[in-house]
C-alpha cells in the first residue's frame, strides 16, 4: 500500500487558481479511477474533477470554500501500488466506459484505470423525499440553484418523476412575481456602533489583528469574497469599460408579427420539443444585421505594429445568462449556419447549461458578438458593457403591450426597445444606427428574413 497526494491540476483552460466548491467524497471512501471527488469553480466554469487513483480516501487537505492554487495538494488517496499508474499515466488496466451524465475526464488522466468496476453514481438514481417527491440528484441541484421548492412543482416525468423541465418552467413562472413584496425595515432606526481600536502596540504595519480584519463587527454588514466568475467579470468589465469608448444607441419597436411568429412556432409540429420565445427572431436578425453592417462582428487588436481591426465574416453569438453562480457569456459557435430550428434548440442547450452551471470554458470564448436579453428582468432598455473582444452587444427591452400609431390610428401593440452599445473606435455612427435599424427592422417583419 502506499500514500498519493493529489495536486489541483490545470483543467486544460490554463487556470492559475481554483476553489474547491464541494467535496463529493469523504476520508475513508473506496474510489475508483474518474469517479467525481470534488466540484471546483475556477474563473469561468464549475468542474467536476475525477479521481485518477483507485483506493481509498485518506485526508481532504482543502475546506470547501477555498481557494487554492494549481499545484497545491488537496487530497491523498491509500492505493495499492500494483493499481497506481501515477498522476498522468494511464494505467494498464481497462475501466468500463463513463456512464451517462458522469464527470469529464482531464487532459493526461486516460480513459483506463485500474479499477475493474465502478459504483453506479447517486446522480443516476431517482429518490424518493419524505414528502413524496420523486427527483435525480442532479434535478435537486438544479431547483436548489434556481430556488425552487420541489414539492410545488407538477412533475410529468414517468411514475411522477420531476423532470429538468418542469423545474425550469416552475423557475420560470416563479419569476414573474418575484420582488412582489418588499421586506419590512428593522424596528430598530438607528443604532451607534463601537469605533474600530486602533491596532496593539507593536503591531507590524500594514498587519491587522484577525478580529479586526472586518470593516463592522455587528450583523448588519456582510462580507462577501471576490472570487470565481464575479472576480473574472468584474475584471473583464473594467477591461472593456476603461479601454473601449462605448456608445449606445437604441429605437422602440412595434414587434406585434414577431410575437405572432413565436406564437405559431410554439403551436407547430416541428417545435414541439423545442422551447421558442422571442429571443429565437431577435438572435436570427442580430446574425442577419450583422451580415449587413460586418464592423459591428469585427475587433480592436493591439499589435506590437499598432493596431488594427479583425473582422469576422462567421457569428459566434454570445448570450448573457444570469445564473446562479453569477453573469455567463456562452456563445454559439458559427451561428450563421444553423438554420431557425437548429438556432432554437442551441440557445435551448446553452441555456439549462448555464443554469446548471455546467457551461465550459470553450464555450464562453472566442465570441463576435453578445445579445443580453434586460426584458426577462422587466427593463425597457440599458447600457450594456460590451464583452471583451468583442465590438458590439444589443440589449434586448421587455415586450409589453402599449399604444401605438398605426395606419394614423392608435391601437394596443407589442412594443419593445433594442438598445446596442458599441466600440466607436470600430463602428462609426451610421454602422452602428444602420445596425440597429436593421434588428428592429426584423422585428417588426420578420418575412425579411426569408430570403
Amino acid at each position: 500500500m502506499s500514500t498519493q497526494n493529489f495536486t489541483l491540476p490545470d483543467v486544460g483552460e490554463g487556470l492559475t487558481e481554483a476553489e474547491i466548491v464541494a467535496w463529493k467524497v469523504a476520508p475513508g471512501d473506496t474510489v475508483a479511477i474518474n469517479d467525481v471527488i470534488c466540484e471546483i469553480e475556477t474563473a469561468k466554469s464549475l468542474v467536476e474533477l475525477p479521481s485518477p487513483h483507485a483506493g481509498v480516501v485518506g485526508e481532504l487537505l482543502v475546506a470547501e470554500g477555498e481557494t487554492v492554487e494549481v499545484g497545491s495538494p488537496i487530497i491523498t488517496f491509500v492505493t495499492d501500488a500494483r493499481d497506481d499508474a501515477g498522476p498522468g499515466v494511464i494505467a494498464t488496466a481497462e475501466a468500463p466506459a463513463p456512464e451517462e451524465g458522469g464527470g469529464s475526464v482531464l487532459v493526461g488522466y486516460g480513459s483506463g484505470g485500474g479499477a475493474t468496476s465502478r459504483r453506479k453514481r447517486p446522480a443516476e438514481r431517482p429518490v424518493r423525499s419524505s414528502v413524496g417527491v420523486i427527483a435525480k440528484p442532479p434535478i435537486r441541484k438544479l431547483a436548489r440553484d434556481l430556488g425552487v421548492d420541489l414539492t410545488t412543482v407538477t412533475p410529468t416525468g414517468a411514475d411522477g418523476e420531476v423532470t429538468r423541465d418542469d423545474v425550469v418552467k416552475h423557475a420560470e413562472q416563479a419569476s414573474v412575481f418575484r420582488n412582489i413584496q418588499t421586506p419590512e425595515w428593522g424596528d430598530v432606526r438607528e443604532e451607534t456602533v463601537p469605533a474600530p481600536q486602533p491596532p496593539p502596540a507593536g503591531l507590524a504595519r500594514g498587519v491587522a489583528p484577525a478580529a479586526a480584519s472586518s470593516p463592522a463587527s455587528d450583523d448588519r454588514t456582510e462580507s462577501i469574497p471576490v472570487k470565481g466568475v464575479r472576480k473574472a467579470t468584474s475584471s473583464a468589465m473594467v477591461q472593456s469599460a476603461y479601454s473601449a469608448p462605448h456608445v449606445t444607441v437604441w429605437k422602440d419597436v412595434d414587434a406585434t408579427r414577431t410575437m405572432e411568429l413565436v406564437k405559431r412556432l410554439k403551436a407547430s409540429p416541428d417545435y414541439a420539443d423545442i422551447r421558442v420565445s422571442p429571443l429565437l427572431i431577435v438572435a436570427r436578425a442580430v446574425i442577419w444585421a450583422a451580415r449587413r453592417t460586418p464592423m459591428v462582428n469585427a475587433a480592436w487588436i493591439e499589435t506590437e505594429n499598432g493596431a488594427e481591426i479583425a473582422v469576422r465574416h462567421y457569428v459566434n453569438l454570445g448570450i448573457a445568462a444570469a445564473t446562479p453562480r453569477g453573469l455567463l457569456v456562452p456563445n454559439i459557435k458559427d451561428a450563421q449556419d444553423l438554420s431557425m430550428k437548429d438556432l432554437a434548440r442551441a440557445l435551448n442547450r446553452l441555456t439549462v447549461t448555464a443554469r446548471e452551471g455546467k457551461t465550459t470554458p470553450a464555450d464562453q470564448q472566442h465570441g463576435t458578438i453578445t445579445i443580453t436579453n434586460i426584458g426577462v428582468f422587466g427593463m425597457d432598455a440599458g447600457t450594456p458593457i460590451i464583452n471583451p473582444g468583442e465590438a458590439g452587444i444589443v440589449a434586448m427591452g421587455t415586450i409589453s403591450q402599449k399604444p401605438w400609431v398605426v395606419d394614423g390610428e392608435v391601437r394596443p401593440r407589442w412594443v419593445t426597445t433594442v438598445a446596442g452599445s458599441f466600440d466607436h473606435r470600430v463602428v462609426d455612427g451610421d454602422g452602428m444606427s444602420r445596425f440597429i435599424a436593421d434588428v428592429a427592422s426584423v422585428l417588426e417583419e420578420p418575412a425579411l428574413l426569408v430570403e
